[in-house]
C-alpha cells in the first residue's frame, strides 16, 4: 500500500487543464490523490483500480476552471445565486473528464461532492449509490482542508481533523471507509503531506 500518485493523468488535454488550476489548487490534488491511493489500496482495490481513484482525485477540482473567477476568487461569502454556480464545478469537471474517455475518473469528478446520506450534490445520491472512488475523495478532500492553511481557519492538528472526519461518519461518509481512514497511522498522513505536524 502506497501513496504514490501520478501528477500527470497522461493525457495531453487533462494535464494541461489542470495546470491552469492555481498552485494551491494543484496541490491540493495532489495530496488527495496521494490520501485516496492510500484508501484504495486499504479496500484491497486492485492496482489499476487504484490508479483510476488516483487519476479521479487528482482530477476532482478540474471543474472549477468552468466556473467564473470572480465568483471562485470571492472573499466574501457567496450568495445562493453564487453557491448554485460554484456547485456546477461538479458536472463541469464531469463533462471534461468523460470526453477524455476516462469513464470512471470521470464518475468521481462528478459525485465527490456527494454524502452517505443522500443529502450531497449534484445528484443528492446515498450510500452505495455513490461510487466507491468518490467516497473515497469525499473523506481525503475533506482531510485535506482541514489539515491546510486557510484565510479564516489556523491549521489544525492531524489528529484534530481525524476526529471531525469520524464525526461525519454514516452522513457525510461511508463508515466503513471512516474505519479505514481512522485505522491509518498518523505518520502516514504525515509523510504524505510533506510537513510535520503538531
Amino acid at each position: 500500500m502506497t501513496g504514490e500518485f501520478r501528477p500527470r493523468t497522461g493525457n495531453e488535454v487533462l494535464d494541461t487543464a489542470f495546470e491552469r488550476l492555481d498552485a494551491e489548487r494543484r496541490d491540493h490534488s495532489r495530496r488527495v490523490s496521494s490520501y485516496s491511493a492510500i484508501l484504495a489500496g486499504a479496500m484491497r482495490m486492485t492496482a489499476q483500480q487504484v490508479a483510476v481513484v488516483a487519476r479521479g482525485a487528482l482530477l476532482h477540482e478540474i471543474g472549477i476552471l468552468a466556473i467564473p473567477e470572480a465568483i471562485v476568487r470571492k472573499p466574501a461569502k457567496l450568495s445562493p445565486d453564487e453557491q448554485a454556480i460554484m456547485r456546477e464545478h461538479c458536472f463541469r469537471g464531469y463533462e471534461m473528464v468523460r470526453r477524455e474517455e476516462l469513464a470512471a475518473e470521470a464518475e468521481i469528478v462528478y459525485s465527490h461532492r456527494e454524502r452517505f446520506d443522500g443529502t450531497g450534490y449534484p445528484r443528492g445520491l446515498k450510500g452505495e449509490a455513490i461510487p466507491l472512488g468518490a467516497r473515497i475523495v469525499a473523506i481525503t478532500d475533506t482531510f485535506d482542508m482541514f489539515i491546510s492553511d486557510r484565510p479564516h481557519r489556523p491549521e489544525p492538528a492531524i489528529d484534530a481533523a481525524r476526529i471531525q472526519v469520524c464525526r461525519w461518519s454514516g452522513n457525510s461518509f461511508d463508515p466503513r471507509l471512516v474505519e479505514l481512514f481512522a485505522s491509518t497511522p498518523n505518520e502516514i498522513w504525515q509523510s504524505l503531506r510533506g510537513t510535520s505536524q503538531t
